[in-house]
């Protein structure tokens, strides 16, 4: 393999990937609203090649190249977040802007520049005959930033398709990343009795029942496991409702949504028995379950899921890291392999799959949901580069 004449051919095609990248994040495209910009992604598939380009019936966008026995998947979540208070932008977040270096917009990192890479890395491939039996699959999905791993979920189950492995194209920070955090989402919810609020004494109030539970919730965040690799689980208040008549009345009700980060070793199971073994929580019989997602996507399809998201780590002799790595070396020097703070489609593909899954994207963490969100065009160069050698790699060591 010319490790040399892929990273010649990445360059080229480095005013290209610029383009699609700017055209994408001039499309809207939140969670559930993403069908123009799938459209666009399948548009640019056909363009460059792609043997077979599908959409399927929650919408990801499924494009293949070559027609090998052995599936190797490259996937990008193509859904962003909002734009927040357009008073912290210095630039229209959808019309964007570049330089010499970079690209800036919403979605640049998030990551709208994984799918760029990952296309022309396919076509990098296929041009210079590295696809020999394998069928290369880039995905672009839908949905995550609301339910990450529902769309593969759909993938597996529905489309009956499962990869040999998948490179997870998120924002990387020029790094190798090769696991996550799980996560959860947790509600608990506390009684209480109304009473006008002149005669608070006749009542029971909700939120103060709630207060003392939030102060145990806070207590327990550093009590949790610590993983050496990983980290420790973590878990933050980030929702906080209420009933009552009016403001004049004692709340009757009150509820709080927990985001529960689950380091190795912990469980759904173990997150909600420890906020259940709480003394207020068990004091006034606060009830703790977990979310459901049933929001429909942009073609209407409801998928319904648990709000749990499981931890996986891919391990440094894997064949899947060693491939990455060894793809990464032959033109950018010895990589740091780590894992990723936040989420990715990874909890379904190998939480609940057992897929393997390594990660290496353009952009960066930091720049994720943040306002005058940017990346770097030399980062969509160098992930089309790595991406269109990994195959030869993975193929040296599939015996």
């Amino acid at each position: 393999m010319d490790f040399a004449l892929i990273k010649k051919k990445a360059l080229e095609y480095e005013r290209q990937m610029t383009r699609f990248l700017r055209d994408l994040i001039a499309i809207p495209g939140e969670s559930a609203g993403e069908e123009k910009v799938i459209q666009r992604i399948k548009r640019e598939m056909m363009d460059v090649g792609f043997d077979r380009v599908e959409i399927d019936a929650m919408g990801n966008v499924l494009g293949y190249m070559g027609d090998g026995n052995k599936i190797i998947a490259y996937d990008a979540h193509i859904d962003t977040v909002g734009i927040g208070n357009i008073d912290n932008w210095n630039f229209d977040p959808y019309a964007g802007y570049e330089n010499d270096e970079e690209i800036g917009g919403r979605g640049a990192s998030d990551q709208l520049g994984g799918i760029v890479s990952a296309v022309y890395g396919a076509k990098i491939m296929k041009e210079l005959g590295l696809l020999a039996g394998y069928t290369v699959l880039v995905t672009g999905t839908v949905q995550e930033e609301d339910c990450d791993g529902l769309c593969w979920q759909y993938i597996i189950n529905e489309d009956k398709i499962r990869p040999e492995f998948v490179v997870i194209t998120e924002p990387t920070d020029g790094k190798i990343y090769r696991g996550q955090r799980g996560r959860m989402e947790i509600r608990v919810d506390v009684k209480g009795v109304s009473c006008h609020g002149s005669a608070p004494e006749r009542g029971d109030n909700a939120i103060y029942k709630m207060a003392e539970i939030i102060t145990e919730v806070k207590d327990l965040n550093e009590r949790l496991h610590i993983d050496s690799f990983l980290g420790k689980g973590t878990l933050a208040v980030s929702e906080i409702f209420f009933t009552s008549p009016s403001r004049c009345a004692v709340a009757d009700s009150c509820a709080i949504s927990i985001d529960r980060r689950l380091t190795n070793g912990e469980t759904y199971e173990l997150a909600l028995e420890e906020i259940r073994a709480l003394p207020s929580v068990k004091k006034y019989n606060a009830q703790v379950s977990m979310y459901r997602y049933e929001r429909p996507s942009y073609t209407g399809l409801v998928y319904p899921t648990d709000c749990y998201f499981p931890t996986w780590v891919s391990p440094e002799d894997h064949i899947t890291t060693q491939s990455m790595v060894e793809a990464y070396e032959g033109m950018f020097g010895t990589p740091v392999v780590d894992k990723w703070t936040f989420s990715t489609n990874g909890v379904s593909i190998m939480g609940r799959y057992g897929i393997p899954c390594i990660g290496f994207g353009p952009g960066k963490e930091a720049q994720a949901h943040a306002p005058n969100e940017i990346t770097w065009k030399a980062d969509l160069v160098r992930c089309a580069a790595v991406y269109a050698a990994v195959p030869e790699c993975y193929r040296k060591r599939d015996k």
